[in-house]
């Protein structure tokens, strides 16, 4: 039997020959059997099959152990244990796998004893192992020249002729030469990718008889298992996917039956003609879409911008939003890429006047990635029922038929694809009397029940499970129940497993915390008016109800330690992930909207607030993202210029958004065209930090933060009021901030006046002509009521390959799973730079899998590189709140903030919500900590690195310690984006 145990020379200067003797005489002295159980068998390299015997595996690991540590290792009753332990772990895998015997290569098992000594943490053996490995296969690729792999084509491929079936049942031989061409355009450009590396490999998948839409998925399962090895595997992977979308699309359009991606610049206008009267003929398409100029609108079409997709963002694109006709033979997707941004862009201009030209300027800012509508734009712009809105706001009244009307409204909200918040304050609690019937109300836990279950019944527009969030204020007689909605244990009919939940905190309540003071819970019933008060108005009236209640004129109520109720709120976020910690006063006091509302909740995602009002008016917001990594310069500077013209074409298509919207329900039409809210947020962050060489924690990441956001916010506030000059202001404009020249980062102050200076410290520097702006907004006015918020970006943020919304990475190397499967996610950035220093091989790969894409505890990895590369866990969360506070200053909205806590306990996390609080934020969402998250280690299979599966079946992860309200990925999280 052949395996690693050919001599290795130690640095201990001992020979070769000593340790094979070594080795040899403690397998020897070993009591094992000649046989694996099952009669297992072994394929050498020279083809010949040889019986399994432990004692071959013990010499190899044996004499790993000794190249490192030394003969003196030999005597050591350690790793005589170690060894035995590891090579009966070795053979518990292939008797999992082969039960009744069988035959397995010498490269598996090599790939086991590999595993193995990783994950029983001998790092040091692993690498020597791996290395050893590499030097023998280099010198069996020397002695035998002749067997070095040569580039495959139809003349020199050497296996049985292959025949394939068609979609019509009919077969003939497989094209080679289009085979080749086909990957050779997808690694076209791409360094480090080779195209034999892709094409031997699914060769070998192939059988005669094989579908050929089946030799495109090979390709694609082949090349997306080399992502690991290299970063640039995942373009290959995704062009290639490309080639089967480009089969399926043109033969359904009856354009053409196949096309290479350098003819498709020549069959794209005549695709998208074919396409948009196909998808109107289906009813799928809007039939206003046809009387634009089609020849014109294909003309503009780019089709090298399909080079720009990752497999992730492909593969997305075609499992959610690609537009698809429901035949007999299945769902086949007839949209191609550059089509579906042509669509988007010519709904969002269906209303302009000169709509050519400003469906091609949309489609050039989408298709470019510069900038990306949020989910629900891309799902339904340009189709019968435009819903193009993401978040929706809505107050739940203190009366049966309010309170089933909302739940209502959720459904139909939820129906086509929106997101949603409900403010739940109102409603009165546990204990209440209620008058009409001389009873007690059971308060707001049983209806949240309903909600729950309406969520999960209405599917949001059959693209992703609806998503819902309860908003209850801290002062609520409801609260400590409503705080452990999320529990595992307790009566299940007072849990709510797939609802959303947030706490709306006053800032009398933090002060409470702050001084150790005491805090009085009440049913909004007996104290009405605290809902719609905040600042210092609430803090006088609350005093008022807490000496009524001392007095025994209040009903219901309770009093209890502030710092107690904060601890259980703290507790239940921990252990459920659940309710997340938003601050009511910064979000009212800081709205350009208070002289017309009060904001009572924010929205799914926590970077939403507007005013609702029950029964009146259901706010909606409707989103879109900046990618901040389009626009670093070649000179490693924000490019301002690139910048600006992004964000006044964005700020555009999400105001046309408010009137090509469908609205499900009245009243949110009615709030959406009175103050016309829009969302402009941003993604990539991480991404740019990482082409300017800045680590996330650091000053100058603050700073870049910073400076970032402000621009954004100028040329948001600036492009929205060059639209009042052009289209009128929103209808509530005069009387708001805004009308009085209060932007937002002025409203600092006023929350500084209601708060108190002791109880806040914010950065209030600022670097552009702001004065200018500020007498242009008064005189001008403002197109919309509130034009920025920062949503997660889930899904967009994969659509075109750059890390989410502000988020620090998470990790550097990891697998991540959603509803299109699961893929390689690697950190290109941190593989280019260690192969300029020479540092990136397979003991490199497996050192970063074996630590959890963890570049820390790589000694190789240079202390630079490891602060660069600090993932979500290794940046203290002080710097992610103090980046939020920086953003914030500039925010008229406010921002998803997730905040991550390694070894998160109590003191931690107290410090950190009171620093989030303290440095004015207005809202925070997912508490992620490492007893909270779970990720999927890579292994290594066939020789190959590998974390995706090689084959159909998907790989199964182990049980989740936390609610999945923890999970990164969570597709909650896209209801926003």
């Amino acid at each position: 039997m052949e395996t690693s145990t050919q001599d290795q020379q130690p640095a201990t200067g001992q020979s070769a020959a000593e340790i094979s003797a070594q080795a040899s005489t403690q397998a020897s002295n070993s009591t094992v059997q000649a046989t694996a159980p099952g009669q297992l068998k072994v394929i050498k390299r020279n083809g010949s099959v040889v019986p399994y015997t432990d004692e071959k595996i013990i010499v190899a690991i044996t004499k790993a152990f000794l190249a490192v540590e030394g003969a003196a290792a030999a005597a050591s009753g350690r790793i005589h244990e170690t060894v035995h332990a590891l090579n009966a772990q070795v053979g518990e895998v292939f008797k999992r796998r082969m039960p009744s015997g069988g035959t397995v290569h010498i490269e598996d098992i090599q790939d086991q004893v590999e595993l193995a000594l990783m994950r029983s943490g001998e790092q040091k053996i692993a690498r020597s192992y791996v290395i050893y490995r590499e030097l023998r296969a280099q010198e069996r690729s020397a002695a035998e020249p002749n067997t070095a792999p040569q580039q495959t084509t139809q003349s020199d491929y050497d296996g049985p002729a292959i025949r394939v079936t068609y979609a019509d049942g009919t077969d003939g031989p497989l094209d080679m030469a289009r085979l080749h061409t086909v990957v050779s355009e997808a690694c076209e450009g791409l360094k480090d990718v080779e195209v034999d590396a892709i094409l031997s490999e699914a060769l070998r998948n192939l059988y005669d008889g094989v579908s050929i839409a089946d030799v495109n998925t090979a390709l694609v399962i082949t090349a997306r298992t080399l992502v690991e090895k290299e970063p640039n595997y995942s373009y290959a992977t995704a062009r290639l996917l490309m080639d089967g979308l480009r089969s399926e699309a043109l033969t359904f359009l009856k354009v053409a039956t196949a096309a290479t991606q350098h003819e498709m610049e020549g069959l794209y206008p005549a695709a998208l003609k074919a396409y948009i009267h196909t998808g109107i003929e289906l009813e799928l398409i809007a039939p206003d879409l046809a009387t634009y100029d089609l020849e014109k609108m294909g003309q503009a079409i780019n089709a090298s911008r399909d080079l720009q997709f990752t497999y992730l963002g492909l593969q997305t694109l075609y499992d959610r939003y690609f537009i698809h006709s429901d035949a007999d033979s299945g769902e086949i997707r007839f949209e191609l890429p550059q089509c579906f941004f042509m669509r988007i862009a010519m709904g969002l201009a269906a209303q302009e006047e000169n709509r050519e030209a400003r469906a091609i300027e949309f489609y050039n800012l989408l298709s470019s990635f510069d900038y990306m509508s949020s989910t629900p734009t891309l799902f339904n712009a340009g189709t019968l029922r435009p819903q193009l809105s993401s978040c929706y706001l809505s107050t739940v009244p203190d009366d049966l038929e309010g309170i089933y009307g909302a739940i209502q409204d959720n459904a139909m909200l939820s129906k086509w694809a929106g997101g949603l918040g409900n403010d739940w304050t109102p409603v009165r609690g546990l204990g209440a009397y209620i008058k009409g019937t001389n009873g007690k109300s059971q308060g707001v836990v049983p209806f949240l029940k309903v909600v729950n279950d309406t969520a999960v019944a209405v599917n949001q527009g059959g693209k992703r499970k609806g998503a819902v969030c309860a908003y209850l204020e801290t002062w609520h007689i409801d609260i400590e129940e409503f705080i452990e909605l999320r529990k595992n244990t307790g009566d299940d009919r007072r849990r709510t497993h797939d609802m959303n939940s947030a706490n709306w905190i006053p800032d009398l309540f933090m002060k409470r915390v702050f001084e150790d003071g005491q805090w009085t819970l009440f049913s909004p019933n007996d104290t009405p008016d605290l809902h719609d008060l905040y600042g210092a108005a609430f803090e006088q009236r609350y005093a008022e109800y807490e000496a009524l209640a001392e007095k025994g004129e209040v009903r219901l109520f309770k009093t209890l330690r502030a710092q107690d109720l904060w601890r259980k709120m703290l507790g239940m976020l921990f252990e459920t992930g659940h309710p997340w910690m938003t601050f009511k006063d910064p979000c009212n006091i800081r709205s350009p909207q208070q002289h017309v509302g009060v904001v009572h909740s924010s929205n799914l995602c926590t970077e939403i607030t507007l005013n609702t009002k029950a029964n009146e008016e259901i706010a909606v917001c409707n989103l879109g993202s900046v990618n901040l990594a389009q626009h670093i310069g070649e000179d490693g500077q924000l490019d301002t210029d690139k910048l600006s013209r992004t964000v006044r074409t964005a700020v555009r298509m999400l105001d046309n958004v408010i009137d090509i919207n469908y609205y499900s329900v009245e009243t949110a039409r009615q709030s959406n065209m009175r103050h016309r809210p829009v969302g402009l947020g941003l993604m990539g962050f991480q991404d740019a930090l990482y082409q300017l060489k800045v680590p996330y924690a650091s000053d100058a990441a603050v700073e870049f933060a910073d400076r970032s956001m402000e621009a954004i916010s100028y040329y948001a506030i600036q492009a929205s009021s060059e639209l009042a000059a052009e289209r009128g202001s929103y209808e509530t404009f005069p009387g708001s901030l805004w009308s009085q020249g209060i932007l937002p980062i002025d409203s600092l102050d006023l929350l500084e006046q209601q708060r108190g200076s002791d109880y806040i410290d914010v950065d209030k520097s600022q670097t552009l002509d702001w004065d200018s702006l500020r007498a242009t907004v008064q005189s001008q006015g403002m197109r919309n009521s509130n034009v920025m918020a920062i949503a997660p970006t889930a899904t967009i943020a994969n659509i075109t390959g750059v890390s989410q919304s502000i988020e620090p990475t998470y990790q550097n190397l990891y697998v991540k799973s959603n509803l299109s499967g699961e893929f390689t996610v690697v950190n290109a950035y941190l593989i280019h730079d260690l192969k300029e220093r020479g540092l990136w091989d397979e003991v490199m790969a497996n050192d970063l899998k074996y630590f959890d894409g963890s570049a820390q505890p790589v000694e190789r990895i240079p202390d630079d590189l490891k602060a660069l590369y600090a993932t979500a866990f290794e940046v203290g969360p002080q710097w992610i709140v103090d980046a939020a506070s920086r953003r914030q200053k500039w925010l008229d909205q406010a921002q998803s903030l997730n905040l991550y806590l390694a070894e998160a306990n109590g003191k931690k996390l107290d410090m950190t919500y009171r620093m989030a609080w303290f440095r004015g934020l207005k809202t925070t969402y997912y508490l992620r900590s490492l007893a909270a998250t779970t990720t999927e280690k890579s292994t290594i299979q066939t020789g190959q690195l590998n974390a995706v599966s090689s084959g159909a079946a998907p790989m199964s992860a182990g049980p989740a310690p936390v609610p999945e309200a923890c999970s990164l990925d969570d597709p909650d999280c896209e209801a926003c984006q």
